[in-house]
């Protein structure tokens, strides 16, 4: 799927020298909130990341050399390229919300994203937990969505007292077959990265599926 190529050469170098201190769930961060004002200054995008400003600047300029944003003296906004890049993006990785710590989730802080149609991609959720690992949260919790419930993967039962915490992942209006990845980490920011990581690296298993 060439967003996710995208997504990835701009979360590589594009020259010899180190690796860019940035993920692609950040690049993914990024075009979300350069979507969401008309223009954005770049202090205010790496407070908004959690990026240095030195960092902040490599990512930009990887955006500016894919085509996907303009900088002008008003601030940085998305080209034209940049967002049909986050349409498709968003047709199959939904939302994004909060969620209270709990039963299903194993630090204070966790986010919720939707991956439209994963169910038959994720095995035990094993995959998940160790892609939001790599992106620095303490892990994930994946449910698969049947039309009627959730399930997680390995569990025959949920375990006690979830009923709250399935009635606000419903605010994500998920469908048969769509799975919920919930992020969990010391700090938000983390937490979020951590599922979007996770549900990036779901539609690169799901496209690989597809291509195959």
């Amino acid at each position: 799927m060439e967003p996710l190529a995208a997504i990835r050469r701009i979360a590589e170098r594009i020259a010899p020298g180190r690796s860019p201190s940035f993920m692609e769930a950040h690049v993914l961060k990024a075009l979300e909130a350069l979507s969401s004002e008309p223009r954005v200054g770049r202090k205010r995008l790496g407070m908004f990341l959690g990026l240095s400003e030195g960092v902040t600047r490599t990512l930009l300029r990887h955006l500016r050399a894919e085509g996907f944003i303009e900088v002008t003296r008003r601030g940085i906004g998305l080209t034209e390229k940049g967002a049909r890049l986050l349409g498709t993006l968003r047709s199959h990785i939904l939302g994004g919300m909060e969620v209270p710590s709990g039963p299903l989730t194993i630090g204070p802080k966790n986010f919720a994203v939707l991956v439209k149609g994963a169910g038959g991609q994720v095995r035990s959720g094993v995959e998940q937990r160790d892609a939001a690992l790599k992106a620095g949260a303490m892990g994930a919790t994946t449910l698969v969505f049947d039309g009627e419930r959730f399930t997680i993967p390995g569990m025959e039962e949920a375990p006690p007292g979830v009923e709250e915490v399935y009635e606000l992942l419903l605010r994500l209006k998920p469908r048969r077959g769509d799975v919920i990845i919930v992020g969990s980490a010391s700090d938000i920011l983390s937490a979020e990265l951590g599922a979007k990581t996770a549900a990036l690296e779901l539609l690169r298993s799901m496209s690989r599926e597809v291509e195959g």
